[in-house]
């Protein structure tokens, strides 16, 4: 395995990240729209339909920063170079909050259930188990982001120790 832009990181492992990264961000888009099709097949009853805040905000439609970010990183793998591995940090940050505050309103949403409809009852029970389901795939993708973070920030520091070092040495040539 020849090493990527993390040096601490090989190649293959960078791909295979960023291909869980795409497979979880696509699993997530289609979680989105199986509550679409859950939510809008609710009927109007005496206390209503079941519509939770992670739905309403298109919590799971988040899902499209992760297929960016795994595209990065399999980017990165192919092609390294100390700005893609800056994008993909970027990048990778940037699904940590997302996953962040999934988490905190996916709890919010799983803590308090309001009354509905006999007739959504059990429209509402799926969509909170999904909404379960979610919960464990954000963790994952935290863990994944999480990963690629903490060696790509190790990688850009060696990088510029390494350049602080070759310019000493150039300069003192001279």
């Amino acid at each position: 395995m020849a090493p990527c832009a993390c040096s601490k990181i090989s190649t293959t492992d960078t791909l295979v990240l960023g291909t869980i990264q795409i497979l979880l961000g696509i699993f997530h888009v289609l979680m989105w729209y199986f509550l679409l099709i859950l939510y809008m097949g609710q009927i109007r009853g005496v206390f209503g339909t079941y519509e939770p805040v992670t739905y309403r905000i298109g919590c799971t439609l988040w899902g499209i920063f992760f297929i960016i970010s795994g595209a990065v990183l399999i980017k990165v793998a192919k092609h390294p170079s100390p700005s893609l591995v800056t994008l993909a940090l970027i990048l990778n940050i940037t699904c940590i909050i997302t996953v962040i505050i999934a988490v905190i309103l996916t709890i919010v949403e799983l803590s308090s259930f309001h009354s509905v409809s006999y007739r959504n009852y059990g429209q509402a029970k799926l969509g909170r188990e999904v909404s379960r389901v979610l919960l464990f795939s954000y963790l994952l993708e935290l863990v994944i982001a999480f990963t690629y973070s903490i060696f790509g920030c190790i990688d850009l520091g060696e990088e510029s120790n390494s350049r602080a070092t070759m310019t000493v040495e150039a300069e003192s040539t001279f």
